[in-house]
């Protein structure tokens, strides 16, 4: 699989004759036991043997590794010995070109490491295969007449960290050839879409499209889809799932592409994707069975994701067409000496793109795509500069941005001063100036006993809910703690800078009243090491899943955590395990949390993560650290995050995962306990596992043997039952028989039954088909609600009767959908109240074959 990097593949499929994003690659190796001289001269025979590829030597050029510089200040000589194993197999001089450098016949496994010289065979397409239009051009011309089917590398050296190479003691070979560039060349064309790999996928996407597949201009869009269908179906297959992040989102690049190369997303069909996995199934069902078996898991998420792009790109892409005809007929009217037709080249502008982009969510790579589909280009520069102003917007109005939607009361108060936050310091705190009260009301300057308002103070300890961290509870004391004047039921920030807090006084509160401030000492220690446990979960997550995981919400509440997250695929039960294992083993490690303030240039700079792009500001923001002295960049977890935190990560206890599931398209839920929530929760399983054990009547460790005993049982008795059934259902095989009917001289059985499961029902038809001798027999029943039916024709009648024709016809009546073989046929149904008149109408079903 390729898309992206370096080749740019994804942009070129289609485009190009040779760009895939799947594709299959051919080879061998050996280790020790040959090395050039045979494997070029193994490479020969295959390529140009009568009993092998036959491919004239005329059309073949091959070329070895010419010399370079391997720094620092090492000459690596021209790789002769090739040369002269070519030589060997009377390969002629002049078709032996040595290529220097290290870029194109030098491999190597990294800056360090195996490296060595390579040696490819180059087939001549003609000059009707140059992308440039060349008629005469020599090999090497690199205009795509000369295509690479073989090559060989040559892995001689080991490469250390100052760039001096030590020869192999065994070298070994890496052989590698492209099947669908072979198959090209062994077919006689000159694209690789014009082999029996790709014919076939385009002609079913042009069925599926109702394309003429001579139409030229459709051609690009079946290329790309007869491609993408093949990597798609091998991810979904291999167990990737679409979504935005990691491997995910290549693949939901590479499905919306297709998509987006099938028409307008209004008017294409769930099925077309869906229908082109079945057609790539069937073509590679013998090299890779495994794909029959997960088909149906194939089908369902590509039906899924398509129903998904049509939902989002509907609107937007009809934006994206808007704006093009637009352009174009702005251009029409400043070129009326063209008589209306375009002559120059057609550019969407940037800040089009951009508000595309921004506004209605089209990707960047989507803009490209869909602008090309309509030949026009797109200003990208101008993007970027529409972008960058974009963010500069972002931070600018960051210190405001609570002002403006804020209760104008509040943004009078903002004007004059902000809260000081003493929550970071303690729990309790004196001699606090009441500076606004505000009621449904307004602003008034007194809350009498019994009254609810909201109370802004000079300073606080009482925490306001953010960053998915809960408020504060608490209670106003006079300065000697001695009478209790208001309960503190909440807190919150209106705007930036104020803390307002959600109040229900005891006594008469008065502005410039000077009160003590007391929070919930107990709540807020539960409610710290949920948070510092929720940032020992994302890092644990990033380690164990992969850093394409990315926080989507959290809930640090006194009872339990809960961290959302961006992930492709459930957490398996032993992925959970590991997780939970690594934090608690980070939390018996029980270091000294960090916090400091800085900038949010330096805070990203030191690899602390962030969260909510640009609602930071650039300066003051907190980092909180988790140091890990065992790590490589000294700390488990760095993040920026305003909450409060245990001070000891092993002042957390222990920390427990409670439940994994999903709650959005590519978007996971973790909840967990911590410290005394997490003892409650052993004490109330350990509760659970005693009264299951006294129900059993074993010890709590023979629990698990009885369950397995006692299930057992129940299967032993499931199927006994179902013994019974099929019994009870054979032994009405002479009542059924005698209630054969003919429908011009063939005999019919046609019934409803009970009490008898599938399989029964199938053996049921077997001996009743036995009985006639020739015959047709149709059985139905009550399912769960649903109906079953199975059809069942003998051999001597299948020339004239089609059971699974008859099955779908039965299925259409009660609701439903089957088929089969000629001989035997199954369907369901939903509508059980037509079973009875479906079976009746079998006899005129039967009168126009007969």
């Amino acid at each position: 699989m390729r898309a992206g990097g370096k080749h740019n593949d994804l942009e070129n499929v289609g485009f190009t004759k040779r760009h895939h994003t799947f594709f299959e690659m051919l080879g061998n190796f050996s280790f020790g036991d040959y090395f050039k001289k045979d494997a070029i001269a193994y490479a020969w025979e295959l390529m140009t043997s009568p009993e092998w590829f036959g491919i004239p030597k005329d059309r073949l050029y091959v070329t070895i590794f010419g010399g370079a510089e391997i720094p620092p200040g090492n000459m690596l000589e021209i790789d002769t010995p090739a040369g002269q194993c070519w030589l060997g197999e009377r390969v002629p001089q002049e078709r032996i070109h040595a290529i220097t450098g290290l870029k194109d016949n030098f491999w190597a496994m990294g800056d360090t490491g195996p490296c060595g010289p390579c040696s490819e065979i180059h087939y001549d397409m003609g000059p009707a295969a140059s992308d440039e239009g060349h008629a005469d051009c020599k090999f090497p011309c690199d205009c795509g007449r000369y295509v690479e089917i073989w090559n060989l590398v040559f892995m001689q050296f080991n490469r250390d960290a100052s760039g001096a190479l030590t020869p192999l003691p065994m070298p070994c070979v890496d052989t590698g050839m492209g099947l669908e560039r072979i198959a090209c060349v062994l077919q006689g064309v000159i694209s690789n879409y014009d082999t029996d790999l790709f014919q076939p996928l385009m002609a079913k996407a042009a069925k599926l499209l109702e394309h003429d597949m001579s139409d030229a201009d459709e051609e690009v869009s079946r290329r790309i889809i007869a491609d993408h269908s093949r990597a798609s179906t091998f991810l979904i297959s291999d167990g990737v799932m679409p979504s935005n992040e990691g491997r995910g989102y290549v693949l939901r690049k590479i499905i919306n592409r297709a998509m987006l190369n099938a028409g307008s997303p209004e008017t294409v069909s769930d099925q077309v994707l869906p229908g082109m996995a079945d057609a790539v199934a069937q073509q590679m069902r013998a090299a890779y069975p495994e794909l029959d078996e997960n088909m149906q898991q194939v089908r369902r998420v590509l039906a899924s994701e398509t129903s998904r792009y049509r939902r989002t790109m509907t609107t937007s892409l009809g934006k994206l067409r808007e704006e093009v005809a637009r352009l174009m007929e702005a251009l029409r009217l400043r070129s009326p000496e063209t008589g209306g037709m375009l002559i120059h080249k057609v550019t969407l502008p940037g800040d089009v793109a951009f508000r595309l982009y921004d506004t209605f969510g089209l990707r960047r790579d989507v803009i490209e795509d869909a602008s090309r589909l309509q030949g026009v280009g797109v200003d990208w520069e101008g993007f970027d500069l529409a972008m960058r102003e974009q963010r500069e917007r972002g931070r600018a109005s960051w210190k405001g941005e609570g002002k403006e939607a804020a209760n104008p009361a509040y943004a009078k108060i903002a004007d004059r001063f902000t809260t000081e936050l003493d929550f970071y310091f303690g729990t309790s705190t004196k001699d606090c100036r009441i500076e606004a009260i505000i009621t449904k009301m307004g602003p008034v300057n007194e809350l009498n006993p019994g009254e609810s308002g909201e109370i802004v103070l000079d300073r606080t300890v009482i925490y306001a809910e953010s960053g998915g961290q809960v408020a504060d509870t608490g209670a106003f004391y006079d300065n000697s703690e001695s009478q209790l004047l208001a309960e503190v039921k909440s807190a919150y920030y209106p705007v930036a800078g104020l803390v307002a807090h959600k109040v229900v006084a005891k006594e008469t509160l008065r502005i410039g009243d000077r009160v003590a401030v007391v929070a919930d000492a107990e709540r807020r220690a539960r409610i710290i090491r949920n948070h510092t446990g929720t940032h020992l979960v994302n890092a644990a997550l990033r380690n164990i899943l992969g850093t394409h995981v990315k926080q989507s919400g959290s809930l640090n509440a006194p009872e339990r955590l809960r961290f959302d997250f961006s992930h492709f695929a459930q957490v398996d039960a032993e992925e959970l395990r590991d997780i939970e294992q690594q934090v608690n083993e980070e939390i018996r490690l029980n270091t000294e949390i960090e916090t400091n303030v800085t900038s949010l240039e330096d805070a990203l700079a030191s690899g602390a993560l962030a969260f909510f792009g640009d609602k930071y500001p650039e300066h003051n923001v907190r980092v909180v650290t988790i140091p890990d002295p065992r790590a490589a960049r000294g700390f488990y977890s760095k993040e920026l995050c305003g909450g409060t935190h245990v001070q000891r990560v092993g002042d957390i206890g222990v920390l427990k995962i409670v439940s994994e599931e999903s709650v959005a398209a590519g978007v996971r839920r973790i909840e967990a306990v911590t410290g005394i929530g997490a003892l409650e929760h052993y004490q109330q399983e350990a509760q659970i596992l005693r009264q299951l054990a006294s129900q059993l009547n074993v010890g709590k460790d023979g629990i698990l043997a009885q369950v397995e005993k006692l299930a057992q049982t129940v299967k032993h008795l499931e199927k006994q039952l179902e013994t019974q059934k099929r019994k009870g259902a054979l032994s009405k095989i002479d009542e059924l028989a005698a209630r054969v009917q003919t429908v011009k001289g063939v005999k019919l059985i046609a019934a409803e039954v009970e009490r008898i499961d599938r399989e029964g029902l199938r053996q049921l038809v077997d001996s009743l088909r036995q009985k006639l001798g020739s015959g047709v027999v149709a059985l139905g029943m009550p399912e769960d609600g649903k109906v079953a039916l199975i059809a069942g024709v003998t051999k001597d009648l299948t020339a004239k009767i089609h059971a699974g024709k008859l099955i779908q016809a039965l299925a259409k009546q009660v609701g439903g959908s089957g088929g089969g073989r000629a001989d035997l046929a199954e369907a369901g149904g939903k509508d059980t109240t037509a079973l009875k008149s479906a079976l009746l109408s079998i006899p005129s079903l039967l009168e126009p074959l007969l």
